[in-house]
């Protein structure tokens, strides 16, 4: 179960359910409705997607990984390459027939993720060597696809109208711009591997500390201005915890060497835990 876990990355794992949880709590408190098993199916979907998208990146990246990430089920040999071809390949199956289930807006969002996955990692296009590209599929799938199409699938199949509501809209603004900081910062720890694989991530573009300074810019000041918008239109709870969780990355940042290793790869998994924890606002207050 730990080796599936870490060829799924865990942490995208939690993201997906976490995210799922958040936009089913909203819709369901905004149209008065709740319907677990639409809710079950939908993340089963979602899931299988998720480990679709990731275990397809480390097939094709078994050679970067031994360098990068080593501790990877491929990268190690935990699993075989013909073990993660059929994980792949079920996982995928299996997450386009359940989406079918509730059209439009489910297979919407699991069809175009996983499309937008595929040419992320896979030859010939392979979006990933590009650090502009890369990053544009991250933001259109944590960002955009995830936020308003699930939040329309549950909606709707609760039985309300498609509309998108000012909370949901908050929200997915402070996705967005996660999923630039998150593109930017999961290469931090990677440049050994990916500069010699000739994988132009912005990191080797520029700077570590480029990087780092803008991003951690970038998502502070996203966090203030979010909970500064929440607290005029009189959603003091969102604002409070937005607040709470801007501290909590301050924290972090002060305890960041981007000369050790072990530093980086804790400070990109505290960025994840402040993603997490966004989500739980909304779901609870949102």
């Amino acid at each position: 179960m730990i080796t599936f876990l870490r060829f799924a990355r865990a942490h995208t794992v939690i993201g997906t359910s976490l995210s799922l949880l958040a936009l089913y709590l909203m819709a369901a408190r905004h149209v008065g409705v709740n319907d677990w098993m639409m809710f079950a199916l939908s993340l089963f979907s979602c899931l299988a997607a998720n480990v679709y998208i990731t275990g397809l990146n480390q097939l094709t990246d078994m050679d970067i990984d031994k360098i990068n990430k080593p501790y990877l089920p491929l990268a190690s040999g935990a699993y075989s390459p013909r073990t993660g071809q059929w994980i792949v390949g079920v996982c995928g199956l299996l997450a386009v027939l359940s989406c079918l289930v509730y059209p439009p807006y489910l297979p919407l969002t699991v069809l175009s993720s996983l499309f937008l996955g595929t040419i992320y990692s896979a030859e010939p296009i392979r979006l990933k060597r590009y650090h502009f590209w890369a990053a544009f599929c991250i933001i259109v799938v944590r960002g955009l696809i995830v936020n308003l199409l699930l939040y329309l699938h549950f909606r709707t199949a609760l039985g309300a109208g498609a509309q998108v509501p000012g909370t949901v809209w908050l929200l997915t603004f402070v996705i967005f711009v996660f999923g630039i900081i998150i593109a930017w910062f999961k290469d931090l720890p990677d440049t050994e591997g990916d500069k010699e694989h000739g994988i132009q991530t912005l990191t080797l573009v520029r700077t570590r500390k480029w990087v780092y300074t803008r991003g951690a810019g970038l998502l502070g000041g996203t966090l203030l201005s979010a909970a500064i918008y929440a607290f005029w239109v009189e959603q003091q709870w969102i604002a409070a915890g937005l607040v709470v969780l801007l501290l909590f990355f301050g924290y972090f940042t002060t305890r960041l060497d981007l000369d050790d290793q072990q530093s980086i790869a804790r400070f990109y998994q505290s960025t994840w835990g402040v993603f997490f924890g966004v989500y739980l606002v909304f779901a609870v207050w949102g």
